[in-house]
């Protein structure tokens, strides 16, 4: 057993080994060590191996799923080893100590889950897959568990943001890939090859040409062939639901990098959970493919403006219409997830109750297209939509007609199959029925016979059918004449066979048996009926997930009191009102009310620099408004009074920053690192938000820093900004730079107590009242004192000397100091002053000379 074991897990890799032993499922070695570390499961030894006692542990076969999930959620990938022969077939093959086959029939890895118990039902599991051809790059990505597939042309610029957007839960490169740092699996080489991707593609689907699913670059197709490399390897030939591919262009969405993600919160908290999420403040999906659908909609808003506004249309038919609305909410409720349901069909994991989904889902659907084609007044998107709910009578007749009203999770059991479906199956279940009520006919007469009125006639998957009395009244029945066969005794009971006993169990057995194979044949029938309208199927998902996320949509802004966004072609961003969704409600669970603001960029005054005391709500503005344009371009409502906006191509956030020591960043070089990424790709179209730029060095490198970055935004990117920042000295560029404008957040000293406002208003901050803050976070009074005496004196210099923005004035525009030459710099003399010329030895004064001869050459 043990070189059986060793073999599996020598073809399991870094995988840990589940070996199917019985009715559990054991590890070993080092695999026992971590499971029953993260299972918190007892470890034990048993054998010995190389002369050390071998540790393992196990978990039952029934609970698997449940254990796995905790393994996967830990970051483990788990190889599955179970038996491929039954014992008998194994007796029948090498003699009757044969041990029985085992093989890995498949990889548990957390980007190819399927399965309820593993998946969070109301988020997407992508699996994605980097490709590379000719210097492009594109990637690939499906979610197994529903069988979406798509392919993203993108740029090595690009890929770290659209990781970011995924959110993929593994991700596969080539071995040799320049980007092997971002995957969490590396695959052979071959596995990435373009035109075997072509032809894995056409073989999946069947066709001589993919020229109907669209045009793929090299770089798409290799990344289309080692995703599929990878599924094929871990489902161990059971491909599942992989769709045709759609594909899309990074252009076509709003470009939000990674730090831009975090830091507005968008799908995750910063702590890494939902709650506390934009996509958590306006959930309202009753469903959990609208809850997935939501979260790739506010992943990736959408620069299309026709595509926005049907989007928006949707949601303003829904607000203004309640009643159609809740009768929608109501019945979307009930209907089962048929997306997963028939993912996990497809990856031959599914049961009974998966295609009793798909009968009650598809019902649900046809209901619901009748409702919906009947509207007079239908937005175009819900008039594209409604057609996508029908056409599955066929199949929905067939399901009806097949299954029980509530099927079982579990097929091996039995049970699923409809009385009236099959008459032959009728009759098998008959014969059992007839048999079983024989057995306890025959109960009671061995019970008149014996006296006993405690015989009973049980089953166990051992000995079958049997007698079973209590050890006390088993004399009678041992008596050679009774009529009985003694079969085992245990402590308090003894277990007897009669041959009529013997007969019936027979006549039952064979029947349930066939009954069994029956009902399991119709399985498999009905699973290829189903499968073969996957695509359409898959259809109808969607289009049930698109109306439960414009019906959410709708159902928040009423909520709310929202506005929908009118969108223009023009670079403006004018909000009247506007609010920040998680704060607002953060605030109004506690009694409070949000105080709104506007906002009003256009493009004689694009660049808003903001001032004011620490937690006057800068951040908090800044903020709201870029979430106020990531929900107008996903195509929902936005919480403000008014607005009207321009669309975004690029959306930056640097609002707060955190060290990354794991990549030897400060504080201060994270800041500096986002900071350049906007001057370096921002456009007119795009919006930034960025706060205290150039707070994490010293004062006056902050402030040259803070200055040249507020006059780079403002001559050379020429985008719609909010600049946060404490630097007050910044206030003097309004009088240079024609297209910022002065803004502060309000506060007031009431005797003695600051009393912030939280009002955005015209102009800049009298003061920055730090002291003020200072006291609030209660700083000891002792130390206030003394923090007052400091400033006063600071303050004293600054009225003589001009302080820190002293000459500042003089520089020139920063179009003109970008023109001038920088300073030439003599490499020769710099060299040359280093040399401390006495103290050379000869050796190093020959070097050197080499060396200051090799730079003249330069």
């Amino acid at each position: 057993m043990m070189a059986q074991y060793l073999a599996l897990k020598a073809e399991a890799g870094d995988c840990l080994l589940f070996y199917r032993m019985g009715d559990f499922f054991e590890l070993f070695f080092d695999d026992a060590k971590i499971a029953s570390a993260v299972l918190d499961i007892a470890l034990t030894a048993r054998g010995e191996h190389d002369g050390d006692r071998i540790p393992m542990c196990g978990v039952p076969a029934h609970a698997m799923e449940g254990y796995l999930a905790r393994l996967i959620k830990a970051g483990h990938r788990v190889a599955i080893a179970d038996q491929i022969e039954t014992p008998e077939q194994a007796k029948k093959r090498a003699g009757s100590k044969a041990l029985v086959m085992r093989a890995i029939v498949r990889l548990v890895t957390a980007g190819t889950l399927t399965e309820e118990a593993l998946l969070d039902s109301r988020t997407a599991n992508w699996c994605v897959a980097v490709g590379e051809a000719s210097g492009s790059v594109a990637i690939a990505c499906a979610d197994i568990s529903t069988g979406r597939f798509e392919l993203i042309e993108t740029d090595a610029a690009a890929l770290g943001a659209e990781l970011a957007r995924l959110n993929p839960a593994e991700v596969v490169a080539s071995e040799a890939s320049a980007f092997a740092e971002a995957a969490t699996v590396l695959r052979p080489r071959i596995d990435f090859d373009s035109a075997g991707g072509e032809a894995r593609l056409k073989a999946l689907h069947g066709v001589a040409t993919l020229d109907g699913f669209g045009q793929f670059s090299r770089a798409a197709l290799a990344a289309a062939g080692g995703l599929l490399a990878y599924v094929e390897h871990t489902a161990r030939g059971s491909l599942p639901l992989v769709r045709p591919p759609r594909v899309r262009r990074t252009d076509a969405c709003m470009a939000i990098d990674a730090a831009t993600r975090e830091s507005l919160e968008l799908t995750v908290s910063q702590a890494g959970q939902r709650k506390g999420s934009l996509l958590d403040a306006i959930d309202r999906t009753v469903t959990g493919a609208g809850a997935r659908l939501l979260g790739a909609d506010l992943s990736a808003p959408l620069m299309d403006r026709a595509a926005i506004e049907a989007r928006l249309d949707l949601v303003q038919h829904f607000h203004d219409d309640a009643g159609t609305r809740e009768m929608l909410r109501s019945k979307l409720r009930a209907l089962p997830d048929i997306g997963r349901a028939l993912g996990r069909l497809a990856a031959g994991r599914g049961g009974p109750r998966d295609l009793g989904q798909l009968r009650d889902g598809l019902d649900g659907a046809w209901r619901l297209g009748d409702r919906l084609a009947g509207m007079e007044t239908a937005p175009p998107l819900l008039r594209e939509l409604a057609p996508q709910l029908q056409g599955h009578g066929a199949l929905i007749d067939l399901l009806a007609r097949a299954l029980v009203p509530e099927p079982p999770v579990d097929a091996a059991n039995g049970g699923y199959i409809a009385e009236g479906y099959d008459a032959a199956l009728d009759d098998l279940r008959d014969t059992g029925a007839g048999g079983r009520r024989a057995i306890a006919a025959l109960e009671a007469e061995y019970r008149a016979r014996t006296g006993t009125q405690s015989l009973k006639i049980r089953h166990n998957g051992v000995l079958g059918y049997h007698i079973e009395v209590p050890a006390r009244n088993a004399d009678p029945l041992m008596a050679a004449d009774s009529g009985f066969a003694h079969r085992q005794t245990l402590a308090g009971v003894v277990r007897f066979n009669a041959p009529e006993l013997h007969e019936l169990a027979i006549k039952v057995t064979q029947a349930g048996a066939h009954a069994l194979a029956a009902e399991a044949a119709h399985l498999e029938e009905l699973t290829t009926q189903a499968l073969a309208r996957s695509e359409p199927i898959a259809r109808t998902a969607d289009a049930l997930a698109r109306i439960d996320v414009a019906a959410a949509l709708a159902e928040r802004a009423a909520e709310g009191g929202w506005a929908r966004p009118g969108l223009v072609d023009h670079a403006c961003f004018e909000v009247e009102g506007g609010r920040h969704p998680v704060v607002e409600e953060a605030i109004a669970r506690s009694g409070g009310r949000f105080v709104a603001n506007d906002c009003i960029l256009s493009e004689t005054s694009r660049l808003w620099l903001v001032t004011g005391p620490n937690m006057g709500g800068k951040s908090t503005f800044l903020r709201q408004n870029a979430l106020i344009a990531v929900l107008a371009q996903a195509g929902s409502y936005v919480p403000a009074a008014r607005a009207r906006l321009g669309l975004v191509d690029r959306l930056f956030s640097r609002v707060g920053a955190s060290d990354n020591l794991a990549r030897g960043r400060s504080t201060f070089m994270v800041e500096m690192v986002e900071t350049a990424a906007i001057l370096a790709q921002a456009t007119p179209r795009s919006f930034v938000i960025l706060d205290e730029v150039g707070r994490g060095t010293s004062t006056y490198d902050g402030l040259a820093i803070a200055w040249a970055v507020v006059e780079a935004i403002h001559e050379e990117n020429r985008c719609r900004c909010l600049f946060a920042t404490h630097y007050h000295e910044l206030t003097r560029l309004a009088e240079r730079c024609d297209a910022l404008s002065l803004h502060h957040v309000r506060a007031r000293e009431w005797k003695g107590d600051l009393v912030l406002l939280h009002e955005v208003a015209e102009g800049p901050a009298d003061r920055s009242y730090g002291l003020a803050v200072a006291r609030l976070a209660g700083l000891p009074p002792l130390t206030i004192r003394r923090a007052k005496a400091v400033l006063d004196k600071l303050e004293a210099g600054r009225a003589k000397t001009g302080g820190l923005a002293a000459g500042l004035d003089d520089l020139p525009l920063f179009a003109a100091a970008a023109e001038a030459e920088e300073e030439k710099v003599d490499a020769l003399r710099e060299e040359l002053a280093r040399y401390d010329v006495d103290a050379l030895s000869p050796r190093e004064a020959l070097e050197a000379l080499y060396r200051l001869k090799g730079m003249a050459a330069e």
